[in-house]
C-alpha cells in the first residue's frame, strides 16, 4: 500500500527551476533515501512533501499520517525534553496527560535518553537534541517520517549516535524518507535510493544498483565524496 505518491511535482524560486517533474512514491515500512549534490532540490522536495512549501504544480497524495525530523532539531528551548516530545500529544492529539507521559517515556527510553527528561536542549549535546526531535516525531504515531539532512549539523561522533538510532526504526515498519549525505548509511538501511541533480530524478533503484549506475552525473557526485 503507497503511503505517499508525488506527480510531476514542479517548484521554482524567482524564476530559477528547482524541482522538475519530479514523480515518486512510497509503500508502507518503505525506506527511500535521496541523494544528491547541494542545490539539487532535495531539501525543497520535502519541504513541499509536508506542506511548508507550495509546488507550482504537481500532486501529493498521502495515506495517514507524517512526521517531520528537521536539519536543526526545532526544539522549544525553554521546555525540557518530556515536554518537547508529548506536548503536540496532549495539546493538539487530546491525549490524557498522564497515558500521553507515559507514552513519551517510553520513546525516550527507547531512543536511550531515558534519564534526560527533566533536562532542557540546551543542557544537551547535538546528537542528543536530534535523538530528542526523532522520538517527538515518533510520539504522533506517523504512517511515514521524513528525515532532511539529520546529521549535517552534527560532528562524526554524533552523527553515529543519530544514524543508530534511525536504523533501529526499520522494525517498525514505519515508512521514512531520508535525505542525507551519509552514503554508507543509505546504502546500508535503505530499501530504494534516489539520486537527483539539477531538480531532477537521474536514477532510481535498489541500493547498489544506484550507487553502482555508470551514469555520469552518478559517478562525479559519488567521486567527490
Amino acid at each position: 500500500m503507497k503511503v505517499l505518491e508525488i506527480r510531476n511535482l514542479e517548484k521554482s524560486f524567482e524564476g530559477v527551476r528547482v524541482l522538475e517533474g519530479i514523480s515518486l512514491s512510497v509503500e508502507k515500512g518503505e525506506i527511500l533515501s535521496i541523494i544528491g549534490p547541494s542545490g539539487s532540490g532535495k531539501s525543497t522536495l520535502l519541504r513541499c512533501a509536508v506542506g511548508l512549501e507550495t509546488p507550482d504544480r504537481g500532486e501529493i497524495s498521502f495515506s495517514g499520517r507524517f512526521g517531520m525530523v528537521f536539519q536543526q532539531f526545532n526544539l522549544f528551548p525553554h521546555w525540557n525534553v518530556l515536554r518537547n516530545v508529548t506536548d503536540a500529544l496532549i495539546r493538539v492529539r487530546k491525549r490524557d496527560r498522564q497515558e500521553a507521559l507515559g507514552e513519551g517515556r517510553a520513546l525516550l527510553k527507547r531512543i536511550g535518553l531515558g534519564d534526560k527528561e527533566a533536562a532542557y536542549p540546551c543542557q544537551l549535546s547535538g546528537g542528543q537534541q536530534q535523538r530528542v526531535a526523532i522520538a517527538r516525531a515518533l510520539a504522533l504515531n506517523p504512517d511515514i517520517l521524513f528525515f532532511d539532512e539529520p546529521t549535517s549539523a552534527l560532528d562524526p561522533e554524533l552523527t553515529q549516535e543519530v544514524l543508530k538510532v534511525i536504523r533501529s526504526l526499520k522494525e517498525l515498519r514505519i515508512a521514512m524518507v531520508i535525505v542525507t549525505h551519509e552514503i554508507d548509511f543509505a546504502r546500508d538501511v535503505s530499501d530504494r535510493i534516489i539520486f537527483m541533480a539539477e531538480g531532477r530524478i537521474q536514477e532510481e533503484g535498489k541500493p547498489l544498483e544506484v550507487l553502482q549506475s555508470k551514469n555520469e552525473r552518478m559517478r562525479a557526485f559519488l567521486n567527490r565524496l
